[in-house]
């Protein structure tokens, strides 16, 4: 390497590395895992065939995949290297990036990622396995951007993970067939009806949990009836037998 090329770029530090690290992997899980759910739909919770629910998910898994190994393949820079000030080059000419086939290959690597952070906390050349392998560095981009950018991308992402996390549960909740009976054996509770002045909606989170385990069901949830004098919380408990329909065990107002 070049005295001018040495000045110009700096290898990254170790922290600022594994700060990427952890960025990409819940950034590309937070995608993997989110667009899983979206091809399963929200009842998914309902599908008794495992082996549906697999052929849904592998190739939705496998392209995920792929795109993570790929993450760096922009000048490369994944978004938790742009985050943190980084970039992968070429070791032997820091000016250029990689080949594709190079930065995927090194990605790979991650699959052993305990034996990666020992051997980058280890090694002199701040290098895991993937760089020597790949004969890459990882330095400092000396033409990042500003601060403030970066960290409202960081927070963007937390935004993000936390709203789709509470919308797609509450609409899987709801699209479930325990809440809909649950629903059903709500309105027809004179009750319930009695004391809310009648039934005009509910809430739009439910709180419990539906498990199902080889056909058997357990539902236990929260549900907030909105009514015309007064909105009440209401408990159930329900239960399922294999190919059977969800059943009122209890219900607690």
């Amino acid at each position: 390497m070049s005295e001018n090329l040495v000045k110009e770029y700096t290898l990254s530090s170790r922290k600022r590395r594994i700060a990427a690290f952890i960025i990409d992997h819940f950034v590309f899980t937070f995608l993997i895992v989110g667009t899983v759910f979206l091809s399963l739909g929200t009842d998914f919770r309902d599908e008794n065939n495992l082996s549906n629910l697999i052929s849904k998910m592998l190739p939705t898994m496998l392209i995920g995949f792929l795109v993570y190994f790929a993450k760096d393949s922009i000048r490369g820079i994944s978004p938790g290297k742009w985050i943190m000030g980084i970039m992968v080059r070429n070791e032997n000419n820091p000016n250029e990036v990689p080949a594709l086939g190079k930065l995927f290959t090194r990605n790979l690597f991650l699959i052993i990622w305990p034996v990666e952070f020992i051997v980058l906390a280890s090694n002199q050349e701040k290098k895991r396995l993937g760089d020597k392998i790949a004969k890459a560095i990882v330095v400092k981009n000396p033409t990042k951007a500003k601060s403030l950018p970066r960290i409202l991308a960081l927070v963007g992402i937390g935004i993000a993970f936390f709203t789709f996390t509470f919308l797609f549960a509450g609409s899987a909740m709801k699209n479930s067939d325990a809440y809909k009976v649950a629903v059903s054996e709500i309105e027809q509770n004179e009750e319930i009806i009695s004391e809310t002045g009648g039934i005009i909606g509910y809430g739009m989170m439910p709180i419990g949990n539906v498990s199902i385990s080889n056909g058997n069901g357990q539902a236990q949830l929260e549900i907030k009836v909105l009514g015309n004098k007064k909105d009440m919380n209401v408990g159930v408990y329900l239960t399922k037998e294999p190919n059977g329909e969800w059943k009122l065990i209890e219900l607690n107002k």
